[in-house]
């Protein structure tokens, strides 16, 4: 018999509904302006820890159009034109997908904030948590740790001069493993630290992970004192990411070069390749004023609040009703 039924409470739905109520008056008072963009897009991101869902045979355009994993790119767009601080509160997608912590389809609450650099997004960053949450619990005794030095503390490697077989080796991967990821160096990075790096975090107060290798940059700017690293940064509690957020790249020719790289790595790897947008990078062309963004799952910040391990218990109708 098919079940029917959602797969969360009444009571979850009141405190989602809640938790964005504090979300939006906490940018109300710190004017930032509500925006809104398209879901449906002729592009699709490059990045490839990232796949996209794909429309074929679209009646808008009669090519593929691809559902958005995030509004940057558009909210990118607004920022080039003039528009001040903003934030967007929409539904996006993700394929391959499901589990835990993970669905195809989720809230992303994003935000961007001009002129501030990577201390100033790290804290706007921790006060809106600490705003959606009405907690200072997790957010007034957080911890702070550099990539490289976390590596060095509990894995005794450096990141950024680690062989593969060092990475691997650390990573205690059998054959099977070594032939699956290959010689794919961020790859082992990102294993490592859902493995050995983050299991290590406080389990009841929020971590902060900063300058990831400049390798993992992805749309952030290279640190200006150090181009190893760059200025990104994602915050976590215990295992579970809840933002990632970076001083932006405005360099319409870096960001062109690092698509096409997305795509020769899509390539090696066997998959599908990905058009550049062309309006992002006209707009970046046209001049994005410095600023700093951040992407932040509103159901595992809700999680954070329910107390919950699985995001199936505040997301009314999930993909994967098995628990």
């Amino acid at each position: 018999m098919t079940d029917w039924r959602p797969t969360a409470t009444v009571q979850a739905a009141r405190n989602r509904a809640t938790v964005l109520r504090r979300i939006r008056r906490y940018f109300e008072t710190s004017d930032v302006l509500e925006v809104d963009t398209p879901a449906l897009s002729p592009y699709a991101v490059s990045d490839t820890q990232i796949e996209s869902l794909e429309i074929k045979n679209s009646l808008v355009s009669r090519q593929p159009m691809y559902l958005h994993t995030s509004p940057e790119f558009c909210m990118k767009r607004l920022l080039a034109a003039g528009y001040p601080d903003i934030f967007s509160i929409c539904r996006v997608f993700r394929d391959g997908e499901s589990g835990r912590h993970h669905q195809p389809e989720f809230t992303m609450i994003e935000w961007y904030r001009l002129g501030f650099g990577l201390r100033a997004i790290i804290d706007d960053t921790l006060d809106m948590i600490n705003a959606a949450l009405e907690s200072d619990r997790l957010v007034g005794n957080h911890l702070e740790h550099d990539y490289r030095d976390i590596f060095i503390k509990t894995i005794e490697l450096d990141p950024l001069t680690a062989t593969v077989d060092e990475l691997a080796s650390a990573a205690k991967a059998d054959e099977k493993l070594r032939q699956s990821i290959g010689d794919e160096r961020d790859d082992w990075l990102d294993l490592l630290v859902a493995t050995r790096v983050t299991p290590a975090f406080a389990a009841d107060r929020l971590t902060v992970l900063k300058h990831y290798p400049a390798s993992q940059a992805a749309l952030a700017r290279l640190c200006p004192v150090n181009s190893h690293v760059a200025d990104r940064f994602e915050v976590f509690l215990g295992t579970i990411e809840l933002a990632n957020g970076y001083v932006e790249l405005t360099d319409a020719d870096e960001q062109s070069r690092r698509i096409a790289k997305d795509n020769e790595d899509r390539r090696r790897r066997g998959r599908p390749l990905r058009p550049h947008d062309s309006s992002l990078l006209a707009a970046l062309q046209n001049g994005l004023p410095c600023c700093a963004g951040v992407a932040m799952g509103l159901e595992r910040l809700q999680m954070v609040d329910d107390g919950t391990d699985d995001i199936r218990d505040v997301i009314s109708f999930s993909f994967v009703a098995d628990k």
